[in-house]
């Protein structure tokens, strides 16, 4: 599978380094062009390069959107369309500030609602958002289970991919249901959001 992952921040890179392992092409993007991702690129092996955002986006079968919450709009606006794309959302509504994670005031609206909103014609799914990057980039076998990726998504052919995707690198995929139904439990101070560390399939 092709991988375009927009972030080569903490998250970016854990996912990029499952993703390699797994045999998949992931092309990376970050907000300070593809020569600033030479080393990592070259961390990550053979299969791994580096683009635009643009360039990931056209490249990947999957999109993942792996940037801060208050980076999201400026990530959207670097993609011409994103109609017909298949784009996985880990994002959180946390900000980094001097005494610790806060969460962003999303008006009400759910996140994934928020970032959705901003990728028009996009088949969004949501996943990868309960573990914080440190332990995403883990190996998802842990004490003979495999640690579960919750999925939401309005398209079942899109979550189905994605699914097959997470399922590939070791963890394992649940579907929770729709954006609107499955997506509110692994919201951050949900039932079942994060960050955590181990939510495991045994």
């Amino acid at each position: 599978m092709k991988v375009g992952i927009i972030g080569a921040g903490r998250l970016g890179a854990a996912l990029s380094g499952h993703f390699t392992r797994a045999g998949h092409q992931v092309m990376m993007a970050g907000s300070r062009g593809p020569e600033k991702l030479a080393t990592l690129v070259g961390e990550l092996g053979e299969n791994a390069s580096a683009g635009t955002p643009q360039e990931a986006a056209d490249f990947g079968d999957i999109v993942v959107l792996a940037v801060q919450w208050d980076q999201k709009e400026s990530a959207a606006a670097a993609v011409s369309s994103w109609q017909g794309r298949i784009v996985l959302v880990p994002i959180n509504p946390l900000r980094e500030t001097p005494s610790g994670l806060e969460h962003a005031d999303t008006g009400g609206r759910p996140p994934t609602e928020v970032v959705a909103s901003l990728l028009p014609g996009a088949l969004v799914v949501k996943g990868f958002n309960t573990y914080p990057a440190q332990v995403l980039a883990e190996d998802p076998v842990v004490n003979g289970g495999r640690r579960i990726v919750l999925l939401a998504g309005d398209d079942l052919d899109a979550k189905r991919k994605v699914a097959e995707l997470v399922d590939s690198t070791g963890f394992q995929a649940v579907d929770t249901g729709s954006l609107a139904e499955g997506g509110p439990l692994f919201d951050s101070g949900g039932p079942l959001g994060g960050p955590r560390k181990d939510l495991l399939a045994l």
